[in-house]
């Protein structure tokens, strides 16, 4: 069909269906969540990320991702890598040897640390605690350094899988949550 202009008409039931089909197909393969923000989003009860505070010493720390959960804060730091990684608490170097490639990067543990430190010194009254998680495809074959873990260790350790008993916990951790973001400016883009 055309109009008197001779532009084409589309029936406004045609048009819609077809808005809701499109909205339909962009909901369910673009906006749904991958494993790690479906797995923070099953932890947490508030996020911030790519914040800066100050630090433990003296200057600033960036810090990638905070949680609040159900047992206090949580700094989490993502290393998203694939392939054998060769890493312990003592080693300075952790190696990654993939199908094709191989590199080092330093040992996260210590930076961790000083992460971890800084929150603690903002909120005193509050568990806080530190992971670095290996998303997928990373395969620690000689033993898995004490901080470090997979997506569904996180969920094991963080999940609360009664959200109602957790709600108590989330509203005493509340104000002190507040705290950190005040204190906290976003970090500049890379």
């Amino acid at each position: 069909m055309t109009t008197f202009d001779g532009s084409p008409w589309i029936p406004v039931p045609l048009a819609a269906a077809l808005l809701r089909f499109v909205w339909f197909i962009v909901r369910r393969f673009v906006l749904r969540p991958g494993p790690l923000e479906a797995a923070l989003a099953d932890i947490s009860f508030e996020r911030a990320e790519r914040l800066v505070i100050p630090g433990a010493d003296e200057g600033e720390i960036q810090i990638d991702r905070l949680l609040l959960t159900s047992q206090g804060l949580l700094v989490l730091e993502v290393k998203d890598v694939q392939g054998t990684v060769f890493g312990s608490d003592k080693m300075q170097d952790w190696t990654v040897i993939a199908a094709e490639r191989r590199f080092t990067f330093a040992n996260p543990q210590p930076a961790l640390f000083d992460r971890i430190a800084a929150v603690r010194q903002i909120v005193r009254q509050v568990p806080v605690t530190g992971r670095i998680l290996f998303p997928e495809g990373a395969d620690f074959t000689k033993g898995v350094p004490s901080l470090v873990c997979k997506l569904d260790e996180l969920r094991d350790e963080f999940g609360e899988p009664d959200k109602l008993a957790a709600k108590a916990k989330i509203e005493a951790f509340k104000p002190h949550w507040e705290l950190i973001v005040a204190k906290s400016r976003p970090a500049l883009p890379v």
